[in-house]
Parts: C-alpha cells; sequence; structure tokens
C-alpha cells in the first residue's frame, strides 16, 4: 500500500531511515515525512547522550558514505600499534585499544581522539600517566583502564619492572604506568628495609641425641635486588631454609650442657655459616638469635633435680663456711677474755642485758655483786 513515513527527532537525537533494512538516510531534529510506496519503512532512533553509534551498517557508512560520516561522526580508525584517548569536551573518557574501528555523534558533546603509538615505548607518557593518577576521585571513570598498568611504588621499597618475561630495570619509588596492549608487562615491589624472618618450631637433636625445639629470628636486607631475583625466585624462601639448615647443623655439633651454657654459641654458629652460603646472591644477613630452646618434659625433670642438687650442695658449703667463721669468732672471744677480766665481766652483763629483755619481772638478793655471782632469780609471771 502506498503511504508516508511521518517522524519526529528531538533535538539529542538522530535518526536513521532503512528502506527493506538498507541504509535510505540519517536525519537530524525536526519533523520528517518521507514517501515508502511499496516498501518498508523502518527509523531506529539514536542519542546523542550515548555518543558511540553501534550498527551493523556503520562499515557500509564508512565505505559509501564518507561524506555523511565525516559530517555526522568523529571517526576512529586506529592501527595495530595505535591507541586512542577520547576526550569529550576537552576530558579524557577512554582509552581505545589498538585496531578499533569506531563512530562517534557529533553535535552533542564535542568529540576528540587522540592517537598515540605504542610500538615504541612500554612507558605511559607522562603527561597522560598524571591524569590518570586521579581518575578514581573523577564522579565518571575512565573506560578502557584495564589496558594499561598503573604502579604505586612505596618509599623504601623497589618496584622490579619485567616485559615479556624480562626484567627490565627497577623503579624508583613514586607513580609508574605501562601500556598493556600487544605485550606483557609486571611489576613487583620489594622491600629495601631490613626483614625479620622467623624460624619456629624446629625439633633438631644434640649430639648427644637429645631432642630440642628451638626458635630462632634473623634480620636480612637486600644488598642487590636485581642479582637476588636472578639467582632465587623467592629470596625469603631461599634465606628461611639457610636459616633452618644453619641451625641445625649448629645444634647437631654440640652436646646439651654446651648449648645450654651459652645460647650466643648458636647465634655466631649459626651466623657464619649462613652469611657464608648467601655471599654473592644479592642478600645479607645482618644477625640472627636464638629465642627459646625448649626441652622434653623427661628432660626438664631431670634438669630440675640436678639444679636442685647444685643449689643444696652450694647451701650446704656456704653454711659450713658460716659455722666455721662463727667458731673462729667465738675462739678469738675467748681468747680475750682469759687474760682480761673485766672484758669477761662486760660480755656477761651484755649476756644479762639481753637475758632481761624477755623477761616481766627480775628479783635480785643480795645487791648486785649477787648478779655478777649469778646469784640471780627470774621468776616468770604467774
Amino acid at each position: 500500500m502506498l503511504g508516508f513515513e511521518n517522524f519526529t527527532v528531538k533535538k539529542n537525537e538522530r535518526a536513521l531511515l532503512l528502506r527493506n533494512g538498507d541504509f535510505a538516510g540519517l536525519f537530524g531534529p525536526g519533523k520528517h515525512r518521507v514517501f515508502g510506496g511499496f516498501d518498508t519503512l523502518t527509523v531506529e532512533r539514536f542519542s546523542l547522550n550515548e555518543p558511540l553509534f553501534e550498527h551493523e551498517l556503520a562499515d557500509v557508512l564508512r565505505v559509501q558514505e564518507p561524506e555523511l560520516v565525516a559530517r555526522e561522526f568523529v571517526q576512529v580508525n586506529l592501527g595495530e600499534s595505535e591507541v586512542g584517548l577520547r576526550h569529550e569536551d576537552g576530558v579524557l573518557v577512554e582509552i581505545l585499544p589498538p585496531a578499533s574501528r569506531k563512530l562517534y555523534w557529533r553535535g552533542l558533546r564535542e568529540q576528540r581522539v587522540d592517537v598515540v603509538d605504542v610500538a615504541a615505548d612500554a612507558r605511559l607518557p607522562a603527561e597522560l600517566l598524571a591524569r590518570l593518577q586521579s581518575v578514581n576521585l573523577r564522579p565518571r571513570a575512565v573506560r578502557g583502564l584495564d589496558g594499561v598498568l598503573l604502579v604505586q611504588v612505596p618509599e623504601f621499597h623497589a618496584g622490579v619492572w619485567t616485559l615479556e618475561g624480562q626484567m627490565q630495570e627497577l623503579l624508583a619509588p613514586g607513580a609508574h604506568g605501562f601500556w598493556r596492549f600487544n605485550r606483557q608487562v609486571a611489576v613487583t615491589t620489594v622491600d629495601l628495609r631490613a626483614q625479620i624472618a622467623e624460624v619456629s618450631g624446629q625439633e633438631i637433636l644434640t649430639r648427644d641425641k637429645v631432642g630440642l625445639r628451638l626458635n630462632l629470628s634473623a634480620v636480612w636486607r637486600y644488598t642487590d635486588v636485581r642479582l637476588a631475583l636472578a639467582q632465587m625466585p623467592k629470596p625469603a624462601d631461599h634465606v628461611y631454609r639457610e636459616l633452618q639448615f644453619g641451625l641445625r647443623a649448629a645444634v647437631g655439633e654440640q652436646n646439651l650442657d654446651a648449648l645450654l651454657e651459652s645460647k650466643a654459641a648458636i647465634d655466631a654458629s649459626v651466623l657464619a655459616q649462613v652469611r657464608e652460603r648467601l655471599a654473592g646472591s644479592g642478600v645479607a644477613l645482618e644477625s640472627v638469635g636464638v629465642k627459646d630452646i625448649i626441652l622434653p618434659g623427661e628432660m626438664k625433670s631431670i634438669l630440675a633435680q640436678v639444679v636442685e642438687a647444685e643449689k643444696s650442695a652450694q647451701a650446704n658449703v656456704i653454711r659450713r663456711r658460716e659455722e666455721t667463721a662463727a667458731t673462729r669468732s667465738l675462739l678469738n672471744t675467748a681468747k680475750v677474755m682469759e687474760g682480761n677480766p673485766v672484758a669477761l665481766r662486760m660480755k656477761e652483763l651484755e649476756t644479762l642485758e639481753r637475758v632481761a629483755e624477755r623477761i616481766d619481772k627480775i628479783s635480785v638478793v643480795g645487791g648486785l655483786d649477787q648478779v655478777l655471782n649469778g646469784l640471780v632469780t627470774l621468776r616468770q609471771p604467774a
């Protein structure tokens, strides 16, 4: 049936007219009347609020309607090594991957796409890196960030940058960015400060076959990160294993008594052995200390008995020494009194004074002479 198709396009819209499913025209804002005849007319509307034009006829328009595409769209045709930075009204909103083919509507927002060749340098341009640092604070996120690697290397750390599995260089503290497109790039951070290695619960036999459990703590640091990572996939695990081996060797070559007398001997032995094994590895061991030596239950009882016997013997020696000294003092006093009656009488009075302090009542008969002659009656209270 012959007829006309009437349709209205809003100011923030564009309309695509299809005649029998094929492109027939692109219409801007306003009222439109199209003669259909015997054909089937279809009108598809597109909001300019969504600037990307996605349609199965997009490639047809590029080839057959180049003037229309140039007038109505911002066209993006990226090469295999090119990345597009799309801006809306001067604000970066999207990172387009290589080989992208896109059409963006003109009219509502100013569209601009900057092309960057990423083949020569994996690093992000400094200006772009600075703009991407604050993307999470923006009300509108930048799309396509999966194509970049943003890294923040903390202070006192180094960033190990690898490209296609090969170590490139060490990154200084600060912000760094890299293109992920067409390459494998990764950055791991390494702490350059002193690090603690705890070796706990090690069951080890001494030279005299006594089982001990020991806990050890060590301090180590990187001296050459590149050298360390070139030789060891996990330097921290390597240091831990070397400390284990060094501790077992130090404990296994000494008797229990020697170990209990000086834990510092274990520290020195482990430190010397592990330092020698880590020489030239890019890792340095700074200090080692045994925190605990835990004995089995039966050995604790035996040692407690030994200690008790030793202390008891020491107490007996001290007691005998004091008794001997006291006896010698009494003997010296007796010798002095033997030839000095006044001193003897003073000693008697001193003794009487000490006795009198504990007596409630004292009866003296015969005067002071009787007291001195021993005629003193001491009466306890009734």
